[in-house]
């Protein structure tokens, strides 16, 4: 069996493919890290990196290794957290977030039902906007985010709020006064843009390339922000898909908000990173799961 040590010096030394900055990150000796490859290199009967004064170069042998041994360690520390989330039990603090205003109402039923079960772990309520949402879970600053389904790369479910799609136009368009319209009607208005950093799968499905029938959809500008993208249509610059619950929570005289009648609807819940599956996470993500069948709008 390798010891945690070796197999950190390892891993530390094919990442960085240097002796000195290996001894920095580990706090030991240059000396203390060629005897511990020297050591692993003598049990495995070949060389795990090849040295000259000017470079170190990792080996096959030592790629090998090195690829089979980063899953089994994270694999390692991943249950290693867990344990200790479930020896700690669900203490500390969790921090969650919201995307939009009108998922706030089901992230506060989910924080109360949460505090009362787990009245030892402190919770911290914030907002996000479109530009940071996906960063705030891979950086950690937040745990746990509501907000609307796809979302790209990360654990999801359940679903909290379930809405209609409309149409945002502006106030002046040929369109506002309509019953409802289409999505076939994408194919002959120019539609607002999320922003870049918005995934792929989530803006394909707000935001089509195509129509149902495969008509080509004009792209308008791109809004930084929900409410800039607003701005947008109210500008006469594009339409917009949206929920419905944007005529309660972003009422504007100059947009009007026209029922899309073939169109899926909006699903919004809790996301967040798979990784970050902590007891404090999975116990929040249960409380949304039981709040889900309640009424979130009056």
């Amino acid at each position: 069996m390798l010891e945690r040590a070796e197999i950190e010096t390892f891993l530390t030394l094919a990442e960085e493919l240097h002796f000195g900055r290996t001894a920095e990150r580990l706090r030991v000796t240059t000396g203390r890290v060629s005897q511990v490859i020297r050591k692993l290199e003598r049990r495995i009967g070949g060389m795990l990196f090849e040295r000259t004064s000017r470079s170190v170069r990792i080996t096959a042998i030592g790629r090998q290794l090195a690829d089979d041994l980063v899953p089994l360690v994270a694999g390692m520390e991943e249950a290693l957290r867990r344990a200790t989330d479930a020896g700690r039990g669900v203490t500390g603090e969790l921090r969650v977030a919201f995307l939009g205003e009108s998922t706030a109402p089901a992230l506060l039923k989910a924080v109360r039902l949460f505090g009362d079960r787990h009245s030892d772990c402190r919770v911290d309520v914030r907002e996000v906007q479109l530009s940071n949402s996906r960063a705030s879970l891979l950086d950690g600053s937040v745990d746990v985010l509501i907000a609307s389904y796809p979302f790209d790369g990360m654990a999801c479910g359940p679903v909290l709020l379930t809405e209609k799609r409309v149409l945002a136009v502006a106030a002046g368009h040929p369109l506002a006064e309509a019953e409802s319209v289409s999505l076939e009607v994408l194919a002959e208005h120019p539609v607002v843009q999320y922003p870049e950093v918005t995934s792929a799968e989530f803006k394909r499905d707000r935001t089509p390339d195509r129509t149902p029938l495969g008509r080509p959809v004009p792209k308008g500008p791109v809004g930084e922000s929900f409410s800039e993208m607003l701005t947008l249509v109210a500008m006469g610059r594009g339409v917009l898909p949206v929920g419905e619950h944007s005529r309660r929570y972003y009422p504007r005289p100059d947009v009007a908000y026209v029922p899309l009648r073939d169109a899926q609807p909006i699903e919004r819940g809790p996301v967040w990173l798979e990784g970050n599956t902590t007891e404090r996470v999975r116990e929040f993500v249960r409380a949304t799961a039981d709040v889900a069948n309640e009424p979130l709008i009056d």
